[in-house]
């Protein structure tokens, strides 16, 4: 296999949670090396000479392979780790996916850009706004903050008085939240695991009794899950419509089939990994050092292009020097192609050969 030959330098940027020592683990089969960072003990410096992420006193070098994950709590450090590295290596969630996957209003505006269904959702800038969108919605319906992970935040109302006195509450909060239909689905979700292009591993999840939310974290119950092939093609263009090629997408399933209500951008794997028999982690750090391989092969060849490309355009009575391997074929040395490019050889022209310890030039006999 490929990664028992190359090795890769990576680095995690984590909580540090028992999923992410599972991923880290992971990670070590695959990759020359390992860097563990807790994302709570990470400094950005920010000046006019640059950005630099600083983990213990010393600035975090460059790697192959990124993974960076935490909760919504450290969005503004998770993108600007991202952000600083972006182009240098490879990362599997694009920097403004952190903004976009931590928050529910962010996401459901993208959701809406690429026609993927959700449930109907209504922002609510005040408590003022909030009661006219409850004269004239049906009910249940679900309110929740554009913040939050876990089912935190959110909350139930069957009736206008439920949902009015909801609103007295958050009045004192002072900030947006969001209303959206309530599709029943008798207490359940369907999460899945989105690796790629592929959906990795499935659950549908179902709440306890006396609530809504079928998170884990809540005390839902899992049971594995396969997913039909328009529900999995909704889970992998979410994925991709916010910018992340690692990410859990919760989903109902409704009347009509599939609706997303959010994105998960740091999924816990302990859950989906007990249910489903999966190693989730596993596939993730493979999947990791397969995409770092073709970043890196892929930029390799990019570079190559372009020294050749500029080797060609040079003068031809400039000298030029190309750093290569020596390539020997029995009693022969293959030269690169981009040599015989500059030096205008052609197959069987006649050449002296000029040799001494550690050093071999070539030049065309020019006859008459």
């Amino acid at each position: 296999m490929i990664y028992l030959e190359k090795k890769y330098t990576s680095a995690l940027f984590s909580q540090q949670s028992k999923s992410s020592l599972w991923l880290a683990e992971a990670m070590a089969k695959y990759f020359g090396s390992v860097d563990h960072y807790d994302i709570r003990k990470v400094e950005v410096s920010l000046s006019s000479k640059g950005t630099e992420v600083i983990y213990e006193g010393k600035a975090v070098p460059e790697y192959d392979c990124l993974h960076v994950k935490g909760s919504f709590r450290f969005v503004d450090v998770l993108r600007t780790i991202s952000q600083q590295f972006e182009g240098k290596c490879y990362n599997p969630i694009n920097p403004e996916a952190y903004t976009i996957g931590h928050d529910k209003l962010l996401t459901h505006l993208k959701l809406q850009t690429f026609n993927i269904p959700m449930p109907t959702t209504y922002l609510s800038p005040s408590t003022v706004a909030g009661r006219k969108i409850l004269e004239k919605i049906n009910y249940p319906i679900v309110m929740k903050f554009p913040k939050g992970t876990q089912g935190k935040g959110v909350m139930f109302a069957d009736s206008y008085a439920a949902a009015s006195s909801m609103l007295d509450a958050l009045e004192t909060l002072r900030q947006p939240f969001l209303i959206q239909e309530y599709v029943d689905t008798d207490g359940s979700d369907i999460r899945a695991i989105v690796i790629g292009d592929k959906v990795a591993a499935s659950m549908k999840r179902h709440a306890v009794e006396r609530e809504i939310r079928a998170n884990i974290h809540a005390g839902g119950k899992g049971e594995p899950v396969i997913l039909d092939s328009h529900t999995r093609r909704i889970a992998i263009e979410t994925a991709k419509a916010v910018g992340a090629e690692i990410c859990a997408v919760d989903m109902l399933d409704g009347l009509k089939g599939a609706l997303v209500i959010e994105v998960n951008l740091s999924p816990g794997l302990q859950g989906i990994t007990a249910c489903t028999g999966i190693d989730v982690a596993d596939r993730i750090a493979r999947f990791l050092f397969e995409r770092t391989h073709q970043y890196k092969t892929s930029s390799s060849r990019d570079s190559t292009k372009k020294m050749m490309d500029g080797l060609t355009q040079i003068p031809k009575d400039q000298v030029q020097e190309i750093i290569t391997n020596l390539d020997l074929r029995g009693n022969r040395i293959l030269l690169p192609d981009i040599v015989q490019k500059v030096a205008e050889f052609e197959a069987h022209s006649e050449v002296i050969l000029k040799v001494q310890a550690g050093k071999v030039s070539v030049e065309r006999l020019n006859m008459g």
